[in-house]
């Protein structure tokens, strides 16, 4: 592979790792931002979702923004946005606050990542995909793995304020990256009216039947404005629905659907997703509320994941190769969702070797899974549906995580509720049973990965 061919799948993946290191710190730092702002841990999660909700309501935008002013412009633009809000929410003083300056996180990340994706469908053959997305994925697994480990340290020594402002630094390095060795990839290509009623439908019915999702439960809004609003929401998707399908260039374009393969990534894919945006949520929780550990040590224990996802790298290529997609996909749903269920078995005598061990394996497979989704999912996409298809993916990995922040954060409630306590006071039996249910629901999507040709995906394993 080629150093050039390395070197673009890095600089694009800039913003995973720059979203993957902001994620990551916050969980760690949940607890003492609580505290700052006095309120309750749960509710911190208001700061998760609205990120990565408006993540999803302006995804959908980034397709046409690359093809209109070319994907590195934009991919730049997008850096800075998201680096902008990040210092505002170093010096957010409330939780009002911090949730508007996520979403303006937001609005940034939703173009960085799918943009980034398309840069790299552009400049690399399908022959060396395969490579090129493991090293995609080395960026954003190290966020992950130092962001635990950092913010335990910053949070412990320092003040939670800098998981914020310490993203400035690496996003100017990646704009200059992108502007010094990124071609301008623009595609000569009639230019498409924005679909300003698309995008409206989809953005107020995303904002609204997720908002309801996430005010079950909190006392925020009643319930008779909860079911309103996800009525509404639901109803605006529906419309989008019909919308896009009559209209000939939507803002998303749902017709890619169609294609087997991509369909079964994402709607198939989308547990798995879940689950991923539920476990670095809670297990700091756990770590920290229910079982006692400093914001130190509880990253020191929860940077395993990142670790075997970092793994990835070494053993993805000769795995595909030897083994294929679908059997690939299988094995490692099915070995995510036994890591999950162990993790629900942790306890604070539970020796902190074994559950570092355990949420490496976990870190591992589940990386595995998610390359394979990532590179699969393309195959079959011609190539100026390329944007369309880049778009839903990020859209669905956004929606995803966001449902499993809910998620997690509403078992755990529930949980806490069943035992006689409360939100505010956690305690380690609470986290189980969460941590089971999300081992049972990723074994859904082996009813679609099973479903796979056998043989899908042999051009970019080298057949």
């Amino acid at each position: 592979m080629a150093a050039r061919d390395r070197l673009v799948p890095l600089i694009v993946a800039c913003p995973m790792f720059l979203q993957n290191l902001d994620t990551s710190v916050m969980a760690t730092a949940l607890p003492s931002i609580a505290s700052s702002l006095d309120v309750e841990p749960l509710h911190l999660n208001l700061a998760i979702v609205s990120y990565l909700l408006s993540l999803a309501v302006f995804l959908p935008i980034s397709g046409w923004l690359a093809e209109r002013y070319g994907p590195r412009r934009v991919f730049c633009w997008a850096i800075g946005v998201f680096s902008l809000g990040s210092a505002l929410c170093g010096l957010a003083t409330s939780l009002p606050q911090l949730v508007l300056f996520r979403v303006l996180q937001g609005l940034g990340g939703a173009m960085m990542v799918p943009v980034g994706r398309l840069i790299l469908l552009r400049s690399v053959s399908p022959a060396e995909m395969v490579r090129a997305m493991v090293w995609f994925t080395v960026p954003p697994t190290i966020g992950r793995m130092v962001g635990p480990l950092f913010g335990g340290a910053l949070v412990t020594y320092t003040s939670w304020r800098w998981i914020f402002l310490v993203n400035i630094p690496f996003g100017l390095l990646g704009i200059w990256l992108a502007r010094r060795f990124i071609a301008d990839l623009r595609e000569e290509s009639p230019r498409v009216k924005f679909d300003l009623k698309g995008f409206a439908l989809l953005a107020l019915g995303l904002s609204l039947s997720l908002g309801a999702l996430e005010t079950v439960g909190k006392g925020i809004v009643p319930p008779v404005l909860q079911a309103s609003c996800a009525a509404a929401g639901l109803a605006l998707l529906a419309g989008y629905v019909l919308h896009a399908l009559r209209r000939e260039e939507p803002l998303i374009d749902l017709r890619i659907l169609r294609f087997e393969t991509f369909r079964a990534v994402i709607v198939g894919g989308m547990p798995l997703r879940i689950a991923i945006g539920a476990s670095p949520f809670l297990l700091p929780l756990m770590l920290q509320l229910g079982f006692g550990l400093s914001p130190l040590a509880s990253g020191l224990i929860a940077v395993a994941t990142a670790i075997g996802s970092l793994a990835t790298r070494a053993v993805m290529t000769p795995a595909i190769r030897r083994f294929g997609f679908r059997p690939l996909l299988i094995g490692a749903t099915i070995s995510g969702s036994l890591c999950y269920a162990a993790y629900g078995l942790f306890t604070p005598a539970t020796p902190h070797p074994l559950m570092f061990v355990t949420l490496m394996a976990g870190g591992l497979v589940n990386s595995m899974a998610m390359v394979s989704l990532g590179t699969l999912g393309f195959t079959r996409i011609p190539k100026p549906r390329m944007s369309h298809a880049t778009a839903i993916n990020s859209m669905a990995q956004q929606l995803a995580q966001a449902l499993g922040v809910t998620l997690g954060a509403g078992l755990v409630t529930l949980v806490a509720y069943w035992h006689g306590g409360t939100s505010a006071h956690l305690q380690a039996r609470d986290f189980s049973p969460a941590f089971f249910l999300i081992g049972l629901m990723t074994l859904l999507p082996l009813l679609w990965f099973w479903r796979l040709d056998p043989d899908e995906g042999a051009e970019l394993r080298g057949r």
